[in-house]
């Protein structure tokens, strides 16, 4: 079976020449001399570098079109003709109590001081990429009006161009991390929260002291590794100044902005930028409790932590030393998510696929708590865009998992709402939405309802908040129907005897049952009677 084809793809804008490719290599099987081009062979002989990444760079996502064997798709959620499980206390299910806009679909999350969330879903990580700095109003609004936590992601302070370190290389002052919380904080309504993310470089900055002494912050997210994919989370830098600046810092700045011959690269037009990198994380027990103790210490009420798709033993690393740590609650992503910045060979190759990482993190979290040990709320993520999916992810970890983190797929409706805003300012709204209407009001199917409840301050509301709140809302409706459907009308009471297999090798990865033997014993009970 062929995953993936390698050696063109749309993300790094390359092509093959011919219709006939061999499948292992992605090679043409007729390469000619005298090609125009391009696939990525072609490309890389005189862009090298740049064609490890999506482009334009800075101006799109990108996600792995790899075809992994088994997925969610394999899985399929039961229906049921009988039961309302989840209804408020005293109330009897029947036609008239079990209707799907009752269903609950609000979750928690947290050891003790827990958080709120009005649908089991949050964003990922936007953090030094200029696709989060440069949409993070409609990010950020968006998330505190739809009543989800968003977490700002590694490095912000670290490239912030108005940074200020004091002579230990501590940070006293980033106008852009405080941009990004006071933001969100003027539309947060006490469901979600903001929540910090670092890596080695942030630590080392003093961004959880920044965060916590000027802001009063709540929670802040550990990050294993440089980034979910590992080495991912690159920018870009266009100019000499900024890349040596950065490496003053402490970045890893690639190609080597200090070396005369590189500068003279840019100069002449070869090189048109530079990487800025984190470092690799390095993770021992002690020195992971013994942060967690330091930021406990700092103020903080909740200590959260994401990890990536690495090996079976960092997932019961993770598990372990989270439970220990007690931690509120650890993000477990997935190969092949990401917002695409990371290297593209990386996002399709690199690490274990969320089926079957989350069919393993069940089985760790089942033999510690077997063991009397309470793991942490678990989220996953790594490539999740709908309710469906959500439905099956919270099912097939139940009753561990209380959330889904999504990444592009909740930066979508924020990009779509910025430029329907640019659209109707210019007067050149395409067919596809002015189909709906010329105006916000025709368009947004959920703008009078936003402009009853925000009155005035809707002129602060900018459309890409608009647009992740209506996509919300899709989802909080769509999940309440599918939650009715199995007769689950609050997150609590999904299990996984809620979903069936629809092939035996999905069934033996994740301990779903197999669709010709889910139910079978209580079908051929009544069978018999």
């Amino acid at each position: 079976m062929n995953f993936r084809r390698p050696n063109a793809d749309e993300a790094t804008g390359t092509v093959n020449r011919s219709r006939s490719v061999v499948p292992m290599s992605g090679i043409c099987s007729r390469c000619v001399d005298g090609c125009k081009g391009g696939c990525e062979i072609w490309l890389s002989s005189f862009r090298g570098r740049e064609v490890l990444y999506p482009g334009p760079f800075g101006g799109v996502t990108a996600g792995s079109d790899k075809n992994y064997p088994v997925d969610y798709s394999h899985l399929n959620i039961q229906g049921y003709a009988r039961g309302a499980k989840g209804l408020p206390e005293g109330v009897e299910g029947g036609p008239d109590t079990a209707l799907f806009p009752k269903v609950d679909t609000e979750t928690e999350y947290g050891w003790d001081k827990k958080v709120k969330l009005r649908v089991p879903i949050f964003t990922g990580a936007l953090g030094s990429t200029e696709i989060a700095r440069k949409n993070w109003e409609h990010f950020a609004i968006g998330a505190a009006i739809a009543g989800i936590t968003l977490v700002c992601g590694e490095n912000v302070c670290g490239i912030d161009p108005a940074l200020e370190l004091d002579s230990n290389g501590k940070i006293t002052k980033s106008p852009e991390m405080d941009r990004r919380i006071e933001v969100y904080r003027r539309f947060c309504e006490g469901y979600g929260e903001l929540l910090v993310q670092m890596n080695v470089e942030d630590t080392r900055f003093g961004v959880a002291e920044y965060v916590s002494s000027k802001h009063n912050l709540e929670t802040i997210e550990l990050k294993w590794g440089q980034g979910a994919k590992c080495i991912g989370g690159e920018i870009k830098v266009k100019s000499v100044d900024r890349a040596v600046e950065l490496k003053k810092r402490g970045y890893v700045v690639s190609p080597d902005p200090t070396l005369s011959e590189n500068q003279t690269a840019f100069e002449k037009g070869a090189i048109k930028e530079f990487e800025r990198h984190s470092r690799l994380g390095f993770v021992t027990k002690e020195a992971f409790l013994e942060e967690v103790d330091r930021l406990r210490g700092l103020g903080f009420k909740r200590i959260t932590m994401k990890t990536g798709a690495y090996s079976a033993v960092e997932l019961a690393m993770a598990l372990r030393y989270g439970a220990e740590a007690k931690l509120d609650l650890l993000t477990i992503d997935g190969a092949p998510g990401g917002t695409g910045m990371s290297p593209w060979p990386m996002m399709n190759e690199w690490g274990i696929p969320t089926f079957y990482l989350q069919a393993l993190t069940y089985k760790y979290c089942e033999k510690l708590s077997k063991r009397g040990i309470r793991v942490p709320d678990i989220a996953i993520a790594g490539g999740f865009s709908s309710e469906d999916g959500v439905f099956k992810a919270l099912a097939m970890g139940s009753p561990y998992v209380k959330a889904v983190c999504m990444g592009r797929g909740l930066m979508i409706p924020g990009m779509v709402g910025k430029n329907i805003a640019n659209w109707i300012s210019e007067d050149s709204l395409p067919n596809s939405v002015s189909k709906y209407g010329k105006t916000v009001n025709e368009i947004f199917v959920n703008y009078a309802e936003l402009e009853e409840k925000f009155g005035s301050k809707m002129k602060d509301i900018p459309l890409g908040a608009v647009g992740i709140y209506t996509y919300c809302q899709k989802f909080k409706v769509g999940l309440q129907q599918l939650m009715a459907g199995s007769r689950n009308f609050r997150l609590s009471t999904i299990t996984r005897k809620d979903l069936m297999a629809l092939t035996e090798e999905a069934a033996k990865i994740s301990g779903i049952p197999y669709v010709m033997d889910a139910y079978s014993k209580e079908a051929n009970e009544i069978l018999d009677e």
